[in-house]
C-alpha cells in the first residue's frame, strides 16, 4: 500500500488554482499547528515548574515559619529549631529535678514561678497567648526576662489542642503549673465569654491533654479566693461552703475545682487547687487597685475608692508575690503521682486545694496611705459605694492547711511589699530619671 499523502489526503485533488491556494493555505496553517502546538508545550511545561516552585516554596515556608521569628522575637509552632528550643528550656539541672509546662508564663504569678523553678534547676517550658486584655508590652518584658534565663515560651492558647499536644509530644511533662487565666471581677460585665473560654474551656482542654498523656503529670493548678463569694465567716477555710460566688470569674473558678475535682476521680490525675488572695507585688498586673493607684497618683489623677455598705471600708487579704511563688512550688513539690496513664486510672491520686494568702487583712485606704509614702505625693480620692459588680467587702485567709501540709509561711508584710513594687515601678517605667521617690 502506497504511502499516505498527508496534503492529498486533507486536501482532495480539485482542480487549478483551488488546489494550489488550498496547498498554500494548508502549509501556513500546518506552520502555525506546529507553533502553537510547540508554545502550547512549553507553557504547559512552564505551568508545571510553576506549580513544582510554589510548592517547594510553600514547603519550605511552612519549615521556615517553624525556626522564623515574626515581630516581637515570637517563634511559631513546630519544626527543628522550635522543637530545640523547647528541650533545651525542659532541660532539667538538679538531681531529681522535674519538667514543668507553666501556662499563663508571661503573666504576673507564671512569670515569678517559671523563673524561680528554673533557677533552683528544674526544667520549664511556658506557653500564653499574650492576650490584650492588659498591655501586652509588659508581657513581652516578662518573656525577655524568662528568656535571658533559657525559659523559652511558646505563644499559644491553652483552647489549641494541638499545640498543647506539640508540647507533650516533645517534652514528658512530670508536672504541670496552670496559671492561665481570665482574670479580673469586673471584666466580666464586659466579655463574660472570655472567662468561659479560658477559665473553663481551656481549663478542660488543657486536662483532656495530661489524662491522655502517659506517664501522666502532676497538676497544680490556680484557683482564686473568690469562691468564697458571700460567705461572711472569717477567716475563709478551704472546707467553707464557696456555692454564692459574687461575680462570674468567682463562678469559672469555683466551675474549675468541680471540674478539676472530676478528672481527679474518673482519671486519676493528682492535682492542687491553690486559692489565691489579692497577690500584689513587682510585674504585677496594672489592672490590680495597687497598680492602678500607683500609676493615677503619680500622673495627679483621682482614684476611685470603694467603701462596704455603711461606709465600711474593704480589706483585702494581700499577699505578696514572692510568698505566693513559695506555696506554688511547694505544692508542687508535695504533689504525688497521677495513677492514670493515657486517660486509664489505675487507683485513687492526690485531690488538694489550700488557701494561699498572708493572713493579715489590710483596709484599701491604709494601701492608699503607704502608696502615698513611698511616692511622696498625696492622692486625690473620689470616695464611693460599692456597686454590685462582683465584688466583696472582704477577704482574710485562713492558711493552716497550707502551713501544715506545704509548710508555707508568708513573711512579706504590706507595707515592705508595696515599697518593693514602689521601687519596681519607678525602675520599670522610667519616670523619675534616677530621682527617689521612696524612703
Amino acid at each position: 500500500m502506497p504511502p499516505l499523502d498527508l496534503e492529498e489526503d486533507l486536501f482532495p485533488s480539485t482542480p487549478g488554482k483551488i488546489k494550489i491556494e488550498r496547498a498554500n493555505n494548508y502549509a501556513m496553517n500546518r506552520s502555525f499547528h506546529r507553533c502553537f502546538t510547540s508554545t502550547t508545550t512549553m507553557f504547559l511545561w512552564v505551568l508545571l515548574l510553576i506549580a513544582l516552585t510554589a510548592s517547594y516554596l510553600s514547603i519550605q515556608t511552612s519549615v521556615d515559619s517553624a525556626t522564623r521569628y515574626t515581630s516581637g522575637d515570637r517563634t511559631v509552632i513546630g519544626g527543628r529549631h522550635w522543637e530545640k528550643q523547647v528541650r533545651s528550656s525542659a532541660q532539667i539541672s538538679r538531681f531529681h529535678g522535674m519538667s514543668v509546662l507553666v501556662t499563663g508564663a508571661a503573666g504576673f504569678v507564671g512569670s515569678h514561678v517559671a523563673l524561680a523553678l528554673k533557677k533552683r534547676g528544674d526544667g520549664v517550658v511556658g506557653v500564653d497567648n499574650f492576650n490584650n486584655y492588659y498591655d501586652p508590652s509588659l508581657k513581652n518584658a516578662r518573656r525577655d526576662l524568662l528568656q535571658s534565663h533559657n525559659v523559652f515560651i511558646v505563644e499559644g492558647d491553652i483552647n489549641d489542642a494541638r499545640v498543647l499536644a506539640k508540647l507533650f509530644d516533645v517534652v514528658a511533662f512530670t508536672h504541670v503549673m496552670h496559671l492561665a487565666a481570665q482574670a479580673g471581677v469586673r471584666y466580666a460585665m464586659e466579655n463574660p465569654h472570655s472567662y468561659v473560654n479560658s477559665n473553663i474551656a481551656g481549663l478542660v482542654t488543657l486536662l483532656e491533654q495530661c489524662k491522655s498523656a502517659d506517664p501522666q503529670p502532676a497538676v497544680v493548678w490556680a484557683s482564686s479566693s473568690s469562691v468564697y463569694g458571700l460567705n461572711e465567716k472569717t477567716p475563709f477555710s478551704e472546707s467553707d461552703r464557696t456555692d454564692q460566688p459574687a461575680s462570674l470569674y468567682a463562678a469559672t473558678k469555683k466551675a474549675g475545682e468541680a471540674i478539676t475535682h472530676t478528672y481527679n476521680h474518673i482519671y486519676g490525675l493528682s492535682i492542687t487547687g491553690l486559692r489565691f488572695f489579692t497577690v500584689y507585688g513587682p510585674w504585677g498586673r496594672p489592672d490590680m487597685a495597687y497598680f492602678s493607684f500607683t500609676q493615677d497618683i503619680r500622673q495627679g489623677k483621682p482614684i476611685t475608692i470603694y467603701r462596704g455598705k455603711n461606709r465600711v471600708d474593704l480589706a483585702r487579704d494581700f499577699t505578696y508575690i514572692d510568698d505566693i511563688v513559695k506555696g506554688c512550688v511547694a505544692a508542687l513539690d508535695s504533689s504525688g503521682k497521677s495513677t492514670g496513664s493515657g486517660g486509664k486510672k489505675r487507683g485513687p491520686a492526690p485531690y488538694r486545694i489550700y488557701n494561699l494568702g498572708n493572713t493579715a487583712p489590710v483596709t484599701v485606704p491604709t494601701m492608699v496611705s503607704l502608696l502615698e509614702k513611698y511616692l511622696k505625693k498625696k492622692a486625690r480620692k473620689h470616695v464611693v459605694t460599692m456597686l454590685g459588680n462582683g465584688d466583696v467587702p472582704f477577704t482574710h485567709a485562713n492558711i493552716s492547711l497550707a502551713q501544715r501540709e506545704l509548710g508555707y509561711k508568708p513573711t512579706t508584710d504590706l507595707a515592705t511589699g508595696l515599697k518593693k513594687f514602689v521601687r519596681w515601678y519607678v525602675s520599670y517605667y522610667i519616670e523619675d530619671h534616677g530621682m527617689p521617690v521612696y524612703d
